[in-house]
């Protein structure tokens, strides 16, 4: 007890974000009907008061990393060494990471949807708002949420010489009782329920996949469980092996793959007709970029239709900014603050746009040959497989999409058990593999947990209310991220 005690007293933060999660998992097994009104209730109240401000935030957000990337404090260097990794394996580790199965989930329901229910009214053709508006969900504001963090803890660890935790960016701040604390905490559990709501979106994806190919009626609950535990396990493996050895080698499959299946897509299509979508979509976002961003004048959809798609993304980006940002700063050592900020706005977003170019093109093709379009490709879990099958080698690559949403939600659970075990073990760049045992298992206890709970109460839909409650836990969250930009920016000048 004595032992018990002292682990306790040394790591406090370790000991009670477990609690905390699971007391919250027995709350939601034993309250679930309680849980879910909640939620749904929370999560209408923040879209109504601060929905407008999760889309300034975002802009604030991108145009802060630019201010950061063409002043003179973009050639401030992380680190005094080369880079640790090459340029492509580093661009695969961070897109691995900070998208994955998203690209995959998406790739034809979204850009269909915007397409039959254009969420702008402009003078361009709809494929043209369509792409646009999925670039603007998928693009620079995703990934200048994850810059934020990756710029402050890339110069907290290796300008400042601080361990790798968000407390460490606070500046003078630290000094405020209990404030360290609570901002690390809140790191934890956002990160862990981004991770959950992630995970049950691309098990319920690749049961869906696998239901599609054997014909199978979908929605059973054992081949659900039995993915988690395979994902979870694999990651397991790749974060106790580490970055180089692990998580570096699975991110580089991830992007050889993904590259292979976007070109048979690509070369199958119409050529002229995606690039011309492509760059037509991405001219309109560069131009329309500021009042898309605060969905002023035409360019507001409406607030259903926000709160339904724009917001819920903010707040995804901002639950998975923490650990991405982390992760990215992690393996970014070596370059500067300019070459980090451009490479993770531009690169990432760039092959975003492209990758859904070619399957938003290709598919509004299949639905101007059908004679009647019904919702094919409606479903978010089936689309893709749909799609694919109006393709050749349809069998092929249904098992290839099948093996690479596994193998992008291996990278994104990796990289958080590496990042949660570094906060649990005060900061290390090296946490100790017992850390990354225990965050593989109560990850997987809290996954499963979900899924059962969803699966048992379907009326409830707890995996929806989990998405729901994104919204609500990053509030505090994108709060943080404002205060933090002004922090960073005082001590940045300070040092310069």
């Amino acid at each position: 007890m004595k032992k018990f005690r002292k682990n306790i007293a040394e790591n406090p933060l370790f000991y009670l974000s477990t609690a905390i999660l699971l007391v919250f998992s027995l709350f939601i097994f034993l309250y679930t009907e309680l849980f879910y009104i909640l939620i749904e209730k929370g999560s209408v109240w923040v879209r109504e008061l601060f929905g407008a401000f999760y889309l300034w935030l975002g802009l604030l957000c991108v145009l802060f990393l630019l201010f950061i990337a063409f002043s003179r404090l973009g050639k401030i260097k992380l680190g005094n060494s080369p880079p640790e990794f090459g340029r492509l394996s580093w661009i695969a580790m961070l897109y691995s990471a900070g998208m994955g199965a998203g690209i995959l989930l998406r790739a034809v329901q979204e850009p269909v949807f915007m397409y039959l229910n254009p969420p702008i009214a402009t003078a361009a053709p709809k494929e043209v708002i369509a792409l646009e508006y999925t670039f603007y969900q998928w693009g620079f504001t995703a990934w200048a949420f994850y810059g934020i963090f990756a710029i402050v803890i890339g110069y907290s660890i290796f300008v400042k010489k601080e361990d790798v935790r968000l407390s460490s960016g606070i500046g003078n701040f630290r000094k405020i009782r209990f404030l360290p604390q609570a901002t690390d905490l809140l790191t934890i559990l956002t990160t862990v329920f981004g991770l959950v709501a992630a995970i049950g979106l691309g098990t319920t994806q690749i049961e869906g996949g696998i239901s599609h190919l054997t014909s199978s009626a979908p929605g059973n609950l054992a081949p659900v469980m039995g993915m988690v535990l395979l994902i979870c396990l694999l990651a397991f493996i790749s974060a106790y092996a580490g970055v180089q050895k692990g998580i570096k080698v699975i991110s580089n499959w991830n992007i050889y793959i993904t590259v292979l299946l976007m070109f048979f897509v690509f070369f199958l299509g119409d050529f002229s007709e995606i690039m011309a979508n492509f760059l037509s979509s991405f001219y309109r976002y560069i131009i329309d970029f500021v009042p898309l961003s605060i969905a002023w004048g035409d360019y507001d959809p409406g607030k259903q239709f926000l709160t339904d798609w724009t917001y819920y993304y903010w707040a995804f980006w901002l639950a998975w900014a923490p650990f991405t940002g982390i992760f990215i700063a992690r393996i970014s050592k070596g370059r500067s603050l300019r070459e980090m900020i451009l490479g993770v706005l531009l690169i990432p977003s760039l092959g975003s746009f492209f990758w859904f170019s070619v399957f938003g093109t290709s598919a509004f093709d299949v639905i101007a040959q059908m004679p009647n379009y019904n919702g094919e490709f409606g479903n978010v879990f089936t689309s893709m497989f749909v799609f694919f099958a109006n393709l050749p080698f349809s069998e092929i690559t249904n098992v290839i999409v099948i093996l690479l949403l596994i193998s992008f939600l291996v990278t994104s659970v990796d990289s958080a058990i590496f990042v949660l075990s570094m906060f649990s073990d005060k900061g290390k760049e090296e946490p100790n593999k017992k850390f990354r045992l225990i965050w593989a298992a109560l990850i997987l206890i809290f996954s499963e947990a979900i899924i059962v709970l969803g699966n048992i109460k379907p009326e409830s839909d707890v995996l929806s209310a989990m998405q729901k409650f994104l919204i609500i836990s990053s509030l505090p969250f994108a709060i943080f991220t404002g205060a933090m930009l002004v922090i960073f920016l005082v001590n940045l000048f300070r040092k310069t």
